[in-house]
């Protein structure tokens, strides 16, 4: 295990070094990047929840539970470092250069990185509810847990670790809740109030009609 922290010091150290050798416009890219992640995955659930609405329940379901997993990994992850009180590597680790970023205050623990746990949930809850979608969100988690390291607050394992743990919480989570989400969605989209059907949408029925009606007017015009 030792020898494992002591890979991750390394690596810190080489990755903080090429940091400090890079332009600084690409520093303060990095720096957007670690919060500006977050933004586009939520943009990223809201088109989702869009196109979900002329989609079946399960689609609606999935694309509902996206954010809410995402949510719970975090949870997971915060939890975790509540009980593993790892010191910041901006701190810790001899010899490092300062940070990019203010290094949070002693008490904001390192491990794991929440970041990197809410950026992997984000991924794998938005690459199940919408498929085509997994090539953008998985390297996003990636180079969303690297800025993590490369803005100095984090260490690789913290990051890593992170990374797989809200993907599996995620990937959890949205297997267990679907089905009776499913139900819910189906719910919904049969009540009369306006607000509700509108939020889970009417779902591929809505437009079975209109398909319905055109061969019986044509079998009509043909007397």
């Amino acid at each position: 295990m030792n020898t494992l922290l002591d890979v991750s010091d390394r690596l810190y150290l080489d990755v903080a070094d090429f940091a400090h050798s890079t332009p600084h416009w690409f520093q303060v890219l990095a720096e957007v990047w670690t919060e500006a992640g977050l933004l586009v995955f939520g943009a990223l659930f809201l088109a989702g929840w869009w196109r979900s609405r002329d989609g079946s329940s399960r689609m609606m379901a999935l694309a509902l539970l996206a954010p809410l997993a995402t949510a719970f990994g975090y949870v997971v992850s915060e939890a975790l470092k509540s009980l593993i009180d790892e010191e910041r590597p901006c701190r810790a680790v001899v010899g490092a250069p300062a940070s990019l970023v203010t290094c949070p205050p002693h008490g904001d623990w390192s491990f794991p990185s929440n970041h990197s746990a809410i950026a992997g949930a984000a991924a794998i809850a938005l690459a199940l509810s919408w498929r085509g979608l997994v090539w953008l969100t998985v390297p996003m988690a990636l180079l969303m847990a690297f800025s993590r390291v490369f803005v100095g607050v984090h260490y690789p394992h913290d990051v890593t670790v992170g990374l797989l743990l809200g993907g599996l919480v995620a990937f959890l989570f949205m297997r267990a809740a679907v089905r009776p989400v499913g139900n819910l969605v189906e719910t919904a989209r049969s009540s009369r109030n306006p607000a509700v059907v509108w939020c889970a949408g009417r779902g591929p029925r809505a437009h079975a009609p209109a398909h319905a009606e055109r061969p019986r007017r044509a079998r009509h015009g043909a007397y």
